[in-house]
């Protein structure tokens, strides 16, 4: 049988970090990207060998500021990659000039080994081991040369091991290494570990390669009696995922169609391909999915501001930036799909409110569903107008081409900021939001522009006010319409947002040329 790993699947939780580390330190190639097959508003990396041949697969789910995950029972701990024996003084160079955590040498099973972490804390061992591969790459590593495993249950995962063509080699202190005839598996036996937690460098699971779907099969037939089992077409491959006796996530994968399905050689890694299944729904996927640049391409620095953001650049910006504030248990990329239909040419900025209710996230404390915390409201809008002058002078944005746009807590949250940090704030689009200050200070917003959306069938708002009568109390230019909608958005969103901006961004444009006049 064909024996071997297939590929490895981990969690990265910063996507530039992920790239700079896997191509431009290690030298792997992209070989793919695509939204996520189970799920595609999540972006998946593929590394791998010069034709992403399988035994040379890292890939990465992308769960972008998710933060750090925790390795313990029942995981994958550890990712070890063959480069040869004569490279390991140049890449103990390579790593102390790139400031990355570096281990070693030391041996292990009479192997020489250096130990990285990757952005994520992804352990990765370099182990010097003359090996094959069908494309490799130069000043790269070569291909897998195996993982190690943490189980309460040694002895059982060891033999669930030889269903994949694994044979016990031999043991040191509490890890037994298991071997195919390409690569090895070290099952290390541990206990009084916590289980693990997915996140940012913690692997999800190991796959193993089938000869073809008639191996897939036999496979399923063989495990009747082990455990459930799922099977799923992913493209590339197809895949048998089940749990060993320990809990650990394994994989079973056929060697095609291969990488090359539908790119060249050549042009591997170099478009964003999305699920079938989820064609209607593209545009929204390409607006909401991370972007990243590859070595050598234009990029633009992460700023270290008071929120988590995200970017989505268009391809022929038109200097105009919507920056995006979520509903409640939204995050960053939450409005973009919308966004990008009302602003093609735009470049979108979203940001993540930092309070929680429950897990999810919020802009600012409640202690109800329309009595609010005002010192915690007043505190966020102090540090989201900090965010903004770090964002337009950290990014160069132009303030005079920034457009608002909020969605129910989101929206409130705008409606607090302008009238408690008067000027950060200019053009809002509000989109089912509620008046949240209960005292808000006399002001003079009458350089302020918003335009308030409600729904007229939108029970959030049956018992709270919109902020229309408060802005315009205090000298702001309100246009407010009541849409036929409930408290979910609609097209007529669209329509009237798009409308409302560009004539928006229409007049600071006829009136920019005078002001320059003026000086």
């Amino acid at each position: 049988m064909t024996s071997g790993i297939h590929h490895v699947t981990g969690i990265t939780s910063n996507v530039q970090a992920n790239v700079d580390f896997y191509i431009g330190f290690l030298g792997l190639r992209l070989v793919k990207r695509t939204g996520g097959y189970a799920d595609a508003e999540q972006l998946h990396l593929v590394y791998g060998d010069g034709l992403g041949s399988p035994g040379s697969l890292l890939t990465f789910l992308v769960w972008e500021a998710a933060g750090r995950g925790r390795t313990g029972i029942g995981q994958v701990s550890e990712v070890a990659l063959a480069v040869s024996p004569v490279s390991l003084g140049d890449w103990i160079a390579k790593a102390l000039a790139a400031n990355i955590p570096l281990e070693g040498p030391s041996r292990e099973f009479g192997e020489p080994v250096l130990r990285l972490k990757d952005p994520d804390g992804l352990i990765v061992k370099l182990v010097g081991k003359e090996m094959a591969t069908p494309a490799p790459l130069p000043n790269a590593p070569i291909r897998l040369r195996g993982v190690t495993l943490l189980t309460d249950k040694a002895a059982e995962t060891a033999r669930f091991l030889t269903r994949f063509g694994y044979a016990e080699e031999r043991r040191s202190g509490v890890t037994q290494r298991m071997s195919s005839d390409t690569d090895i598996v070290d099952v290390r036996e541990v206990s009084g570990f916590l289980p693990t937690v997915s996140g940012g460098g913690v692997p999800d699971h190991v796959a193993f390669r089938a000869r073809d779907i008639d191996d897939l099969r036999a496979m399923r037939l063989s495990l009747i009696d082990h455990g459930p089992t799922e099977v799923h077409d992913r493209k590339y491959f197809v895949s048998l995922y089940v749990r060993d006796p320990a809990g650990i996530l394994m994989e079973y994968a056929t060697d095609g169609p291969g990488m090359t399905i539908d790119e060249a050689p050549a042009e591997l890694g170099r478009t964003l391909f999305l699920p079938p299944h989820d064609a209607d729904r593209a545009e929204d996927l390409r607006a909401m999915l991370p972007q990243f640049a590859l070595p050598g391409e234009e990029r633009f620095p992460a700023r270290d501001l008071p929120f988590i953001h995200r970017f989505n650049r268009p391809r022929d910006p038109d200097g105009t930036t919507l920056v995006l504030l979520h509903g409640t248990g939204g995050n960053e990329a939450d409005l973009m799909p919308i966004a990008r239909r009302i602003a093609p040419h735009a470049t979108l900025l979203g940001v993540r409110g930092r309070a929680t209710e429950e897990g999810t996230n919020r802009w600012f404390r409640r202690a109800g569903a329309t009595t609010f915390d005002q010192q915690d409201i007043r505190g966020e809008s102090e540090a989201f107008a900090a965010f903004v002058d770090g964002a337009v002078s950290g990014y160069g944005l132009d303030p005079d081409k920034l457009v608002f746009l909020g969605y129910s807590n989101g929206a409130s949250m705008l409606a607090a900021v302008i009238q408690l940090q008067p000027g950060v704030v200019r053009r809002a689009v509000l989109l089912r939001g509620i008046q949240p200050l209960e005292k808000p200070p006399a002001l003079d917003l009458s350089d302020t522009n918003v335009l308030v959306l409600a729904g007229r069938d939108d029970a959030f708002a049956r018992d709270a006010p919109a902020p229309t009568s408060a802005l315009l109390a205090q000298g702001a230019h309100v246009d407010s319409l009541e849409l036929s909608a409930g408290h979910d958005l609609a097209a007529a969103d669209v329509t009237a947002s798009t409308e409302w901006i560009q004539r928006q961004l229409s007049s600071a444009s006829a009136i920019a040329p005078s002001r320059s006049r003026e000086r």
